[in-house]
């Protein structure tokens, strides 16, 4: 054995020390396949000083998961974001599939003749995703920002009173704002961990639920207990390695993890109870009950109007007067 694969050996057993120290069982069970796959990608590569950086790397890693064994709870949230798809590869194989439609047609090129010059697609998925505050790092956009993102000029719009005056906007620019925003909005989501499906009200002739999709996507940890094993561990967190920490600061720890994990559900088509209209199928996101609202989950109130000032003016003289 060279020197080079003693180093990498010292750090996987480091590594392998640490995660035994990890209170839960997915904890260690996916921390122990990132140990073998980052030591595995060091031992291949023949280049000392590549081999070096990605040592260095991995030692990082292992000084976060021992600080959150010792009780930092920051470190304790890191670790939770990197095993459950917060940041990190895992969560670029979350949101990789909502990220297209294979089912939407392809809206037509911006530019005539240019396959290239299609705008984005938004999914359903993404869509009630990106309009969402549940699920969103920055606030939530409105549907319009969808169709017209805000980057965009007026110019942009060949029916405004702008494009009129100084000339429609280049498409090459309308093609690459809109690129670009889809891009640096889709990376603002916290993508969920799977598609859950609510149950459906409707049951045929023979006690069968009619109301369920035929087809909804299946993505990340979809068809596991990841999620209900979650919920658990927010109401009896129970230590399984010989590691003492306090019961109730792991529960908040995963109170809080739950408030950065948004459950998308499909909500099949239905009929409202109050109006009997027919309410078309789509995509709701919600939070655990369990779940810690760490951020401002509420839009911010509206600026105030003339009238708005004018009566609180009023309220605040005859208030004086008494």
């Amino acid at each position: 054995m060279n020197h080079g694969q003693q180093a990498v050996a010292s750090v996987y057993r480091s590594y392998i020390r640490e995660i035994r120290r990890l209170p839960h069982a997915y904890l260690r069970r996916v921390f122990r396949l990132n140990a073998k796959d980052d030591c595995r990608a060091a031992l291949l590569t023949k280049c000392d000083d590549r081999r070096t950086r990605k040592l260095k790397r991995v030692s990082k890693i292992i000084q976060q998961v021992r600080a959150a064994n010792n009780g930092s709870h920051l470190a304790f949230n890191h670790i939770l974001d990197l095993a459950y798809g917060r940041v990190g590869r895992l969560r670029w194989e979350l949101m990789e599939p909502l990220l297209s439609d294979p089912n939407a047609p392809l809206p037509p090129p911006i530019i005539r003749g240019k396959e290239s010059s299609r705008p984005p697609v938004y999914s359903q998925e993404l869509t009630a995703l990106l309009t969402s505050g549940l699920s969103r790092k920055k606030r939530p956009l409105v549907p319009g920002d969808l169709s017209f993102p805000p980057i965009l000029p007026e110019r942009a719009n060949s029916n405004s009173s702008d494009a009129q005056i100084l000339g429609p906007f280049s498409k090459r620019r309308e093609v690459n704002a809109r690129w670009k925003y889809f891009k640096q909005e889709w990376k603002k989501v916290l993508p969920p961990l799977q598609i859950s499906v609510s149950p459906s009200r409707e049951i045929d002739d023979e006690g069968n639920d009619s109301g369920t999709p035929t087809v909804v996507r299946k993505i990340g940890f979809d068809g596991t207990t990841v999620l209900e094993e979650l919920v658990q561990l927010t109401t009896k967190p129970k230590n399984t390695s010989g590691v003492f920490l306090p019961r109730r600061w792991l529960r908040r720890r995963y109170q809080e993890l739950l408030g950065r994990l948004p459950i998308l559900t499909f909500i099949s088509a239905r009929e409202d109870m109050k109006t009997k209209k027919q309410k078309p199928e789509g995509f709701s996101v919600s939070l655990a009950p369990n779940a810690f609202k760490a951020r401002n989950q509420v839009r911010p109130l509206p600026c105030a109007t003339d009238d708005d000032v004018a009566w609180n003016q009023k309220a605040s003289s005859e208030q004086v007067r008494h």
